[in-house]
């Protein structure tokens, strides 16, 4: 389990691109964590793949990198509903929303 949380701090931080103080890279990219929370507050109340990929402003190779990730660590629960997966943002997942914000607050 130690190592599996250790590989997904290094996929989420890994090339994040954060640079000083600021949350987006050199470039003006978002960061990882920025995505993740946007992908979580767009899924808070159920959403299908292609409006948390226009909402969050990926292509689907992002999305379905992302949607792995938040599934994996349990931000993010997958709901299969008759023919469509609708994800949902879990407790774990709100949890991560606050943080998020509260760390934001804190360095802008």
């Amino acid at each position: 389990m130690v190592i599996l949380q250790t590989n997904v701090i290094e996929q989420v931080l890994g090339g994040s691109g954060l640079v000083g103080v600021g949350w987006k890279n050199s470039r003006n990219h978002r960061d990882r964590l920025c995505i993740m929370a946007e992908m979580l507050k767009i899924a808070k109340g159920g959403a299908l793949k292609t409006p948390i990929m226009y909402k969050a402003n990926l292509n689907s190779a992002q999305l379905d990198e992302y949607l792995s990730l938040l599934l994996e660590v349990g931000l993010l629960e997958a709901v299969n509903n008759g023919e469509k997966t609708v994800y949902k943002t879990t407790v774990k997942g709100l949890h991560y929303i606050q943080g998020h914000k509260k760390l934001t607050a804190l360095i802008f």
